[in-house]
């Protein structure tokens, strides 16, 4: 993107006092799925250039690295690449301060992109989805993570009320925002966003239902490494119901 269009975003919304390393505390379950989803969808491929973003402090970059020959990380939060610096010491693991919707790669630059946890933070993705088709090569895979605003329970619940499912992004804020640009917090009709990537060019190859166990019932009373293993079962076949709270969208450049 040129600079002389930059961002409409607010670039440091996690950078009001609040430690995100800290959220992984007792989310091992969590991780572990998500990991467990992109080495699904990256086994036995090789790229040149990856890209995580919006990766925060670079708890996924470092698994890119395996599959990937140069890994950036793409942060627009400082604190967060400052914690970056700590967690990601040793590596050779760029990190940059980025965008999503203004991304500083030149077009076709990358074959690798992943994004997880942004897109509950834009209600509309459409520059983002953009920028990331432009930057990647003809042929190039992005993995997008998306909150799932219809998983079983809430389609359950609105097929009882005899309703459809929202097709438009839907707010899940359990609390009044702090300040005018406060960051966004909503869950997607999958169906949706699937066709606004299709316009930007990014078609849909496969898709994973994640965090299928999410339950802190179950994260108490059953060991991770049993949760993880039974996730590792459900990914596939879930997905075709979009059961779960969080779904994997492996994507193609055209």
């Amino acid at each position: 993107m040129s600079e002389d269009k930059p961002s409409k975003k607010v670039a440091d919304q996690y950078d009001r006092g609040y430690d995100y390393t800290q959220y992984w505390n007792n989310r091992d379950y969590e991780n572990a799925a998500e990991q467990v989803a992109i080495r699904r969808l990256l086994k036995g491929r090789r790229f040149a250039k990856a890209a995580d973003v919006g990766g925060g402090f670079g708890r996924l970059a470092l698994l890119l690295r395996e599959y990937a020959d140069r890994v950036t990380l793409a942060e627009p939060s400082q604190t967060q690449l400052d914690a970056a610096e700590t967690f990601l010491a040793g590596t050779d693991i760029i990190k940059q301060r980025q965008q999503a919707d203004a991304l500083q790669f030149a077009d076709g630059e990358l074959d690798l992109i992943t994004m997880v946890r942004v897109m509950h933070h834009i209600p509309e993705p459409t520059e983002e989805f953009a920028e990331i088709a432009r930057v990647l090569a003809p042929g190039g895979t992005a993995i997008i993570e998306v909150a799932n605003y219809g998983h079983f329970k809430n389609r359950r619940a609105f097929k009882k009320a005899g309703k459809a499912l929202p097709t438009e992004p839907v707010s899940i804020r359990t609390v009044a925002a702090d300040e005018p640009d406060a960051i966004a917090f909503v869950n997607h009709n999958i169906d949706t966003v699937v066709n606004q990537l299709a316009a930007a060019g990014l078609v849909l190859q496969r898709k994973l239902s994640v965090s299928n166990l999410r339950s802190q019932t179950l994260k108490r009373f059953v060991p991770t490494p049993v949760l993880v293993g039974v996730e590792r079962v459900l990914q596939k076949p879930l997905a075709k119901s979009d059961f779960g709270p969080s779904i994997f969208l492996e994507l193609r450049k055209r």
